[in-house]
């Protein structure tokens, strides 16, 4: 490591662990590393380049969510592929390329072909017409909250306390903040495999994290370590695995977490999109001191809103609140204002009846597909992924796929260490049908 070409920038303005990573992907673009090289820890790296252990783990976890690199339980982390140079002047191919479409199978895209542009328009001209604001609100806007109020009512069963509502910029910024509320150092649980970018927020943050294995029952709850701070949890729709978290193993994590005074961090993505199921009672109505619920509209509108919701204890409320003072962190308006004209004359719900009946029909090609080829499926009726498992295993698969030009991600990606669980993690909510249709068609050959 002394001889790659690292060079951080403390006084730039782009965060040293992008730096790193930056520098780490170059040194396998440029030769310098190779894939089967063994990385040092991150504590030694750290100590290397004089920084917080924290820059070199975030690092790592943004280069292990790309896949350029792999983590072995009790053997360390190695690198599995380097990005390949881009060429100045590209080959003219001898045929027609594959139809690509890299990114429809992606399960972290919602499905904006289901939002009726005349609505769109209408919440947004609305949005404009209010008057601008002279003043900074860290909590958000009092109608956002009441339409979030009213929107969790009607489609999540959840009666939020007066003033227990938080406008965030979205789930990852959510945890980003509640990370910085927990004590320096602190241990927090987190399903495995599970959201990487929960897992980055939370070790930037400088917290001790700690995987926990999911099931077919969601999280396995008596693995949880004790002393945590917090477990983080999408007990709705378990990202990636697309199960839910059995009614038993939610009343012994509310338990556990009154018993032992941790906070559980409740991420209900897409808690809204249950087609042939009803939903099981949220954690935050069953220990609302203890659960801090966090919603995006990201998933059931758009991200060009860039803002979600929580739901969190009083003493919570007042810390983040104080965190908001301090630091001058606050959610954009306009975001919260077209959200809130949209609820307003019931579009909201009409788009989530539009969008569960299109997201069910969609579900259905999928398993056709899958079930066509003789394809396993794992997941429950709802949201927008769910897990295939096809014979030739998930590499093979993977593989298979780009070379007919549709990306596909494994479940290996989701693993913070080496995987114990393997399959496809297939996306069905981004562009069109007819889109969906050819990748389904070239996924499964």
């Amino acid at each position: 490591m002394q001889e790659l070409p690292i060079d951080l920038d403390r006084a730039g303005g782009t965060p040293l662990a992008v730096q790193l990573a930056d520098a780490l992907r170059a040194a396998a673009a440029g030769g310098a590393l190779r894939p089967g090289d063994r990385l040092p820890s991150t504590r030694g790296l750290a100590a290397t380049l004089r920084v917080s252990r924290t820059v070199t783990a975030a690092a790592y976890d943004q280069l292990l969510a790309e896949g350029w690199v792999t983590g072995r339980v009790g053997a360390g982390t190695f690198v599995t592929a380097v990005p390949g140079p881009a060429p100045a002047d590209p080959p003219v191919p001898a045929g027609p390329p594959p139809q690509a479409v890299p990114s429809v199978l992606d399960p972290g895209r919602p499905c904006v072909a289901a939002l009726d542009r005349a609505m769109w328009r209408r919440a947004w001209r609305a949005a404009a017409d209010t008057h601008p604001d002279d003043r900074p609100r860290a909590d958000g806007l009092s109608s956002f909250h009441e339409a979030v109020t009213g929107h969790l009512l009607r489609h999540r069963g959840l009666i939020p306390p007066p003033g227990t509502v938080l406008t965030t910029a979205g789930t990852s910024a959510a945890v980003a903040e509640l990370a910085r509320l927990l004590p320096a150092g602190a241990t927090v649980a987190v399903e495995d495999p599970g959201y990487p970018r929960a897992v980055s927020a939370l070790r930037a943050a400088g917290l001790r994290v700690v995987g926990v294995p999911v099931d077919d029952d969601g999280l396995v709850v008596d693995a949880v370590p004790r002393g945590c701070a917090a477990v983080y949890s999408t007990p709705a729709h378990q990202f990636p695995t697309a199960v839910r978290l059995s009614a038993a193993r939610r009343v012994a994590l509310v338990e556990r977490a009154r018993a032992e005074d941790f906070l559980v961090i409740e991420d209900d993505y897409d808690g809204e999109l249950r087609y042939d199921v009803a939903p099981l009672p949220l954690l935050a109505a069953l220990a609302p001191g203890h659960v801090v619920h966090l919603g995006p509209a990201s998933k059931i509108l758009s991200p060009t809103l860039g803002v979600g919701w929580a739901v969190a204890p009083p003493a919570v409320v007042d810390a983040w609140r104080d965190l908001r003072a301090r630091t001058g962190t606050r959610p954009s308006p306009a975001g919260q204002l077209v959200l809130t004209a949209l609820a307003a004359h019931g579009d909201l719900s009409r788009h989530l009846r539009r969008l569960r009946r299109e997201l069910r029909e969609r579900r259905t090609l999928v398993l056709a597909a899958a079930r066509g080829a003789g394809w396993a499926v794992q997941g429950d009726p709802a949201g927008a992924h769910l897990v295939l498992h096809p014979p030739a295993g998930e590499r093979a698969a993977v593989a298979a796929a780009a070379g007919r030009g549709v990306a596909v991600r494994g479940l290996a990606d989701y693993h913070r260490g080496g995987p114990r669980t393997s399959g496809l993690v297939v996306g069905y909510a981004a562009g069109t049908r007819a889109d969906l249709t050819a990748a389904l068609a070239a996924l499964v050959g």
